[in-house]
């Protein structure tokens, strides 16, 4: 019978994963407006070890009451920094070692399992109702898409942004899983 953990046995799996994460991920958050949305996607961000989330057009404040009702304090395990325009926080990204992938349904946009995810990463996410500004996707380094199947157009952008989040970290894992020594080899 299976029963659920208790914190400390979260606590120590939390650990086994954190050691095997070595690449950085951060986010870009562009034009989030919706208070219930950005606590989501920082919430999901803290969960996955993002380090830094550059928010820029009138993305609501982190610090909004709202937005603490579903990050749960999270985003006080984030390094928050808004910038007047995405192009200048595609700029701090680059600057900070990154390379951009803007997560849109676009032109010219790769499938997320096939995007170039590995290494530090910094995913950039666009408003609820009209994705990432021309800005910013002229900016980035790479484009990737959701592909979905069912009859509904598109995701929620909290939502959107975990899985880009989850992909991001399951790929780096993989490899680390493809690349470890196998215990023939260990011993």
């Amino acid at each position: 019978m299976s029963t659920q953990l208790r914190p400390t046995d979260v606590k120590r799996l939390n650990r086994q994963w954190r050691r095997r994460t070595e690449a950085r991920i951060a986010l870009l958050v562009e034009s989030i407006t919706q208070p219930f949305n950005l606590g989501s996607i920082l919430r999901t961000a803290a969960a996955f070890g993002v380090e830094t989330v550059w928010l820029t057009g009138n993305t609501i404040d982190p610090a909004h009451p709202q937005v603490g009702k579903t990050a749960l304090g999270s985003e006080a395990k984030l390094r928050c920094q808004s910038l007047r325009t995405s192009p200048e926080a595609v700029n701090a990204a680059h600057d900070d070692g990154y390379r951009v992938v803007a997560v849109e349904l676009a032109h010219g946009a790769t499938p997320l399992h096939e995007a170039p995810l590995d290494g530090d990463i910094c995913l950039a996410v666009g408003a609820e109702d009209h994705g990432c500004s021309p800005a910013l996707l002229k900016a980035v380094d790479a484009l990737a898409y959701i592909p979905q199947t069912g009859r509904v157009g598109s995701l929620n952008v909290a939502i959107a942004t975990a899985v880009a989040i989850a992909e991001t970290r399951r790929r780096e894992w993989q490899h680390h899983v493809e690349t470890a020594p196998t215990s023939d080899a260990v011993n």
